[in-house]
């Protein structure tokens, strides 16, 4: 199928790259003249494992394209995907500037019949305005049909998510339209959940507020079992045996990060305010999750009570390994607060060093390793299980460090492992191990 892809994000680049693995021709749609150039020349603007040799197949067996042109983009298309952002607001509800606008674009330029998909997480009821925005702003007489096909992709794996996820959720009030976007996804050999509008819209964002709830509530256990002496380690594992609870997401650490966490679930908190619905369990695990990015430096301070002058290497930048995105990532908040004590900040991350950059404060020097960041430190932090990170051996600690003290935001270590080490390891809700 003629398929137009309005947004080269994360969420449209990856979806138009795939569709066109599929066999689907796909135009992808960007303002960003730069970006598009980059991405005709076989090149992707963001870190997704898999992605850009993908990119480069497609461009090759010129199933895939890019333009800022929007007539020649959705000339002739029989679907239309909107992946452009919802950033967050400054109440916690989500921005639709940008779908308003792509909206917009669309009514102007569109001179066929088509369906518009929305992949863009939105709010419940958007797809409905989305559908009365084009019609009202319409250049052409031309009939348009509109639905949800929400993304459930994990930032690092997205690639291999869209070929092998759980399930394919669409939503539409229109049978016709159902069937076209069940026909396009077809390929992907996955489960589709078909139901109306207002629920793929709701399922996506009870999904990643019901995944946040587990990290806050297994963060909150961490806390209570590190104080009474208890091991997180075999609490979640004694947990995720029972299958009612599962295994995934029972991960200790200092919270969750990213795009879509911290975004989706402020913006339920968001949707129940406007209809006066409080949603106090969705308020606590935002709570719990702010606090717990703070826990890492608590523990040093308790711990070395005064930093000034000290180096602290600071292992792992992006929110998440396997991905440069920076948004919402702890590091960013323990940078800050390391630097505010007077601290030293020597960081290392593979791959997202240049996106740190913008985000993160002006003091912070950048290592090309995690031995150049450790070497002549005081104290060593993990804040992203990295591979790079993870198979970091413990004497590179011993070895290259004034004292190898080690805090360890993401509890890459089994514990068995750091006895008889020669470092002192302090992690998320487990006990001190002193080498």
């Amino acid at each position: 199928m003629k398929i137009a892809v309005i947004g080269t994000g994360y969420v449209g680049l990856v979806t138009g790259v795939c569709l066109a693995e599929l066999g689907h021709h796909v135009t992808c749609i960007d303002v960003d003249e730069q970006k598009v150039e980059k991405l005709n020349s076989g090149k992707s603007p963001i870190y997704e494992e898999g992605l850009e040799e993908l990119l480069q197949k497609n461009l090759r067996s010129e199933q895939v394209d890019f333009t800022t042109d929007y007539e020649q983009g959705l000339k002739d298309k029989q679907l239309v995907y909107l992946a452009v952002g919802t950033p967050q607001g400054e109440d916690g509800s989500a921005d639709l500037t940008y779908i308003e606008a792509a909206s917009r674009d669309i009514a102007e330029h569109l001179a066929n019949d088509t369906v518009i998909v929305t992949k863009s997480t939105v709010p419940v009821g958007t797809n409905e305005y989305v559908k009365e925005t084009i019609e009202a702003n319409l250049v052409h007489e031309v009939h348009i049909k509109i639905a949800s096909n929400p993304e459930f992709l994990r930032q690092g794996s997205a690639v291999y998510d869209t070929f092998n996820g759980d399930r394919i959720v669409i939503g539409s009030d229109d049978e016709e339209a159902l069937e076209l976007l069940e026909a396009v996804n077809a390929g992907f050999n996955l489960p589709i959940v078909k139901t109306d509008l207002r629920s793929a819209e709701m399922i996506k964002y009870a999904s990643n507020a019901f995944l946040a709830t587990k990290i806050s509530f297994i963060n909150e256990m961490a806390n209570l079992s590190e104080k009474i002496g208890a091991n997180i380690d075999h609490v979640a594992k004694g947990m995720g045996m029972d299958k009612r609870i599962g295994e995934s997401f029972l991960n200790a650490g200092i919270g969750f990060g990213g795009s879509c966490f911290p975004k989706d679930t402020r913006a339920i908190i968001s949707i129940g305010k406007e209809i006066a619905y409080d949603m106090p369990i969705l308020e606590n695990v935002v709570d719990v999750n702010e606090r717990q990015r703070s826990i890492i430096v608590d523990k040093l301070l308790k711990r070395i009570y005064d930093l000034k002058g000290k180096k602290v290497a600071v292992l792992g930048l992006s929110f998440k390994p396997n991905t440069d995105d920076m948004r919402e990532a702890p590091s960013i908040a323990v940078t800050e607060k390391l630097l505010e004590e007077g601290a030293t900040v020597v960081a290392y991350d593979p791959v997202a060093v240049d996106n740190a950059k913008k985000v993160l404060p002006d003091q912070v020097n950048y290592a090309e390793s995690a031995e150049e960041a450790v070497q002549d430190a005081d104290v060593a932090i993990i804040l992203t299980e990295w591979k790079q990170i993870k198979e970091f051996p413990l004497s590179g600690y011993k070895e290259r460090m004034n004292k190898a003290l080690l805090f360890d935001g993401r509890n890459c270590f089994n514990l068995d492992q750091v006895k008889n080490s020669g470092v002192e390891y302090h992690s998320i809700g487990r006990p001190v191990i002193y080498g």
